[in-house]
């Protein structure tokens, strides 16, 4: 059986930034493949996760410059894409839920019309159709009043019902791929594993690729089905999930060993020595 070729083919991937004291290379050289699969990107901050998944849509702030020997998307060259075809695909084909919503929302406009014309951009709906539509995902999220956050505007949310906000307004143009950047960092328990619950049925009922960027290592072991760990701009390890404590970079064990675990408590949490060796040492 010929095996299903990926959504989303990446190959050196660098991102660039010029400033008045050299050049950041925010990205350097990554390669990796998503399917129809959860894959999670771990690191600390500042490691390239969020720039990583902001270059595959092109939206790099300027002056930023992005480049690869190859960035595929079912078969289009997002490289090379006109602006009108990169419209087609961000936020059809393609969504993207930012890290913080007080900054993706237009404050002067209520969140419910934002969802609305995000889904009218893609689709031929009516007004009606379209308010019908958000107040659905707006409940699919666990709003507790969906009418009452559809005529709200971005400030009279809290952190957590602006980030299921986003996510409705992502999810609900069904797209193919969904990067995630920190989806369920403003979310309590319960509701985080609610949106991981319908995330999941995404992947796995309609076929849905996700890049689920992310702090919390313990999450992304049991959420998703391959990890790739990031450091100084570079993958350093790629592994499945669910062999993440098994991990054998000296990075990837670190961010391990300074968890703290309820089975093992302990006085003083493990510290993160870095080697300047990882910074262009081999990947494990």
């Amino acid at each position: 059986m010929t095996a299903q070729a990926p959504l989303l083919s990446v190959e050196d991937l660098r991102v660039e930034f010029p400033t008045r004291t050299g050049l950041v290379r925010a990205v350097r050289g990554v390669s990796f493949d998503v399917g129809r699969e959860k894959v999670g990107i771990v690191g600390e901050s500042g490691s390239g996760k969020s720039q990583t998944g902001r270059a595959i849509l092109r939206l790099t702030p300027r002056p930023g410059v992005v480049t690869a020997k190859r960035m595929t998307f079912e078969g289009i060259d997002l490289l090379t894409a006109s602006e009108r075809a990169m419209y087609d695909i961000r936020g059809k084909r393609i969504a993207m839920v930012l890290q913080d919503p007080k900054f993706s929302l237009n404050p002067v406009m209520s969140v419910g019309k934002q969802i609305a014309e995000a889904y009218r951009a893609h689709a031929p709906l009516s007004r009606g159709a379209a308010r019908q539509h958000a107040l659905d995902m707006l409940s699919a999220v666990k709003m507790r009043d969906p009418r009452r956050v559809y005529d709200s505007y971005p400030h009279e949310l809290s952190g957590g019902m602006g980030q299921r906000a986003m996510i409705a307004m992502m999810l609900g143009t069904e797209p193919d791929l969904l990067i995630a950047d920190e989806p369920t960092s403003a979310l309590d328990v319960t509701v985080q594993m609610q949106v991981l619950a319908i995330l999941d049925d995404l992947v796995s009922q309609r076929g849905m690729g996700l890049i689920f960027i992310s702090h919390d290592l313990n999450l992304v072991a049991s959420f998703c089905d391959r990890v790739l760990v990031m450091y100084a701009g570079r993958i350093v390890e790629q592994l499945r999930a669910s062999e993440l404590a098994s991990a054998r970079h000296p990075y990837t064990q670190g961010l391990l060993a300074a968890l703290p675990r309820i089975d093992q408590p302990t006085t003083e949490l493990a510290v993160l020595r870095r080697d300047p060796a990882w910074i262009d040492g081999p990947a494990a």
